[in-house]
């Protein structure tokens, strides 16, 4: 009987083999025999990735991406980028029978005759908002933990890149409408863009095809704005995110973690429903403030003349401190040779794009100083890296304070100061305010890593006061647990680079490049003994945990 059921069970099984496999296993084989789609979501699905509330932000700007291009995508196609001049009768009343170009009347037909027109703007220019500020945050993050560091260099400069990308198509979408407002803005950048020496005037006539304002710069802004540069962007964020995938994500200090071992969660299924539950929550909120926040409003401003200008006329808070580097610069002028040179205007618009170069470089910088060659898959905490971190802090607090120059009238007519008073308090405070912020930070930290070492030698301080015999009293500390205590201390704190001795045991002396020179003082000055409390020591930790002294 057990016989005859083996038989009748190899059977079925022979059978089973023998039949013709379904068509989405078909369609599976045919895939893979072709693109390895198994082999390739075998060696990734399955990746890991840490987990941690500040690895979300660079979500943000992703997921505001993908809003912005669906969103985009809508616009287009009521959107008609023309710079012919109409006569407006349409539903806003109080501009019927005011003259203005079909984009202007073509923004207004979307805000009042497209159905869910006006949300969708709204939620358009929220996400560009959201993205610029989120990539902006997610690039802080990586800047004060050394996220950037070798193999991450080139991620480092997709995402600055992505950034200036960002602004440039923010610019030239924030110009489309050609209201008042935006319209002032351009003229801004035309004005800018006259103050360059000898060829200014050439890159004014061919952009804005003529005279300002021309006819052209519209219609060239459009394809700029909904195709060349979200091409651009999509490209570097797809080269991002595969860069990502292949050098692993970086994660904080901890048991168990280093360079060549992630704790986390697997891509599939637990990130990715984290992910996709994520990208919901991003775009419900970008939806609310689409509905309930009103942004650029159009019709209150008008069409652009170019003979009158807005009140209060601001950009999107990421090009503010472009807009203060002008505001707040004295109107230097050079007159030689029948010329005008405008250092007023130029030395601003020069300086705009190096600010935001030395964000762009310092990772080189660094590897350069310290000469560290290895890959590095743990980050720091940024009370560990004293100086790196009072640098970053000092390039905010100049951003913030070129952010109140460019708003300098918003903030004289809110706060009731003099509008001359606000302009030489940030020409002052964009030198003062970033050492200031330098030394503070630096002092924090060091404060911060010096709590640490007392943490790990004394333990933590528990608020009880006792009393010992002799009379003298003190304060109970407990143990911090091993945990903790691998946390405080896995960071290094190598010696810096030296130049060595400059003669050698003959008594020859040796030459010295200038560049190891400057490399060896910013190596003291970022690195030096000065710039960081040593760390307990083994012994130190054994010396005092193993006695009576340890209370």
């Amino acid at each position: 009987m057990d016989g005859a059921r083996s038989v009748e069970a190899a059977a079925r099984s022979v059978r089973s083999r023998r039949e013709a496999p379904g068509k989405g296993e078909k369609l599976a084989d045919w895939a893979d025999g072709r693109l390895g789609i198994y082999t390739l979501a075998k060696a990734n699905m399955r990746k890991l990735f840490p987990d941690h509330p500040s690895f979300l932000l660079g979500e943000i700007a992703l997921y505001s991406f993908i809003v912005l291009i669906v969103t985009g995508v809508w616009l287009t196609l009521f959107f008609e980028p023309s710079g012919v001049e109409v006569v407006y009768n349409g539903s806003y009343e109080p501009l019927n029978g005011v003259i203005m170009t079909r984009a202007y009347e073509s923004t207004l037909d979307i805000s009042f005759d497209v159905r869910g027109g006006l949300l969708i703007r709204q939620i358009h220019h929220w996400a560009a908002v959201v993205f610029v500020a989120g990539m902006f945050v997610h690039m802080m993050r990586v800047f004060f933990t050394g996220a950037f560091r070798k193999p991450r260099e080139l991620n480092w400069v997709f995402g600055w890149t992505l950034l200036m990308l960002a602004i440039i198509t923010g610019l030239t979408g924030y110009s489309l409408p050609d209201d008042l407002l935006s319209g002032t803005g351009v003229r801004f950048a035309q004005g800018a863009i006259l103050s360059v020496p000898v060829v200014g005037t050439y890159l004014s006539f061919f952009l804005f095809g003529g005279e300002f304002p021309g006819h052209d710069i519209i219609s060239r802004f459009f394809p700029i704005h909904v195709l060349l540069l979200p091409g651009i962007m999509l490209g570097l964020v797809v080269a991002h995110l595969t860069l990502v995938f292949y050098h692993k994500h970086t994660q904080y200090p901890g048991p168990g973690r280093n360079n060549k071992s992630v704790v986390g969660m697997p891509f599939l299924p637990v990130y990715m429903a984290k992910a996709g539950g994520f990208f919901f929550l991003v775009f419900g909120v970008l939806t609310i403030m689409g509905g309930i926040a009103s942004i650029n409003p159009v019709w209150a401003f008008g069409p652009y003349r170019p003979d009158l200008v807005t009140t209060g006329a601001q950009p999107d808070w990421y090009l503010g401190f472009s807009e203060g580097l002008i505001r707040v610069m004295p109107g230097w002028e050079i007159n030689a040779w029948g010329h005008t040179l405008a250092l007023g205007v130029f030395i601003p618009f020069s300086l705009f794009p190096l600010i935001l170069l030395a964000l762009g470089v310092y990772p080189f910088i660094e590897a350069w100083v310290t000469g560290d060659k290895r890959e590095h898959h743990i980050l720091d905490r940024p009370r560990n890296a004293p100086v790196r971190t009072a640098l970053g802090v000092a390039w905010l607090s100049l951003y913030t304070v070129l952010l109140i120059g460019g708003g300098n009238d918003i903030v004289a007519t809110h706060l009731h100061l003099s509008i001359n008073d606000i302009t030489w308090f940030v020409r002052i405070a964009a030198f003062v305010v970033p050492v200031l912020a330098f030394f503070v930070t630096n002092r924090i930290c060091l404060g911060l890593q010096r709590r640490d070492r007392n943490k790990v030698l004394h333990g933590r301080e528990t608020g009880t006061i006792k009393r010992l015999p002799d009379g003298e009293f003190i304060e109970v500390h407990e143990p911090i647990t091993q945990m903790e205590l691998f946390t405080l201390t896995q960071h290094e704190q190598n010696p810096p680079y030296e130049i060595g001795p400059v003669v050698d045991a003959g008594g020859v002396r040796r030459r010295v490049k200038r560049s190891e020179r400057l490399r060896a003082w910013l190596a003291r000055a970022m690195f030096g003994p000065d710039t960081q409390i040593p760390k307990p020591t083994a012994e130190e930790y054994r010396e005092l945990t193993s006695g009576d002294r340890h209370h």
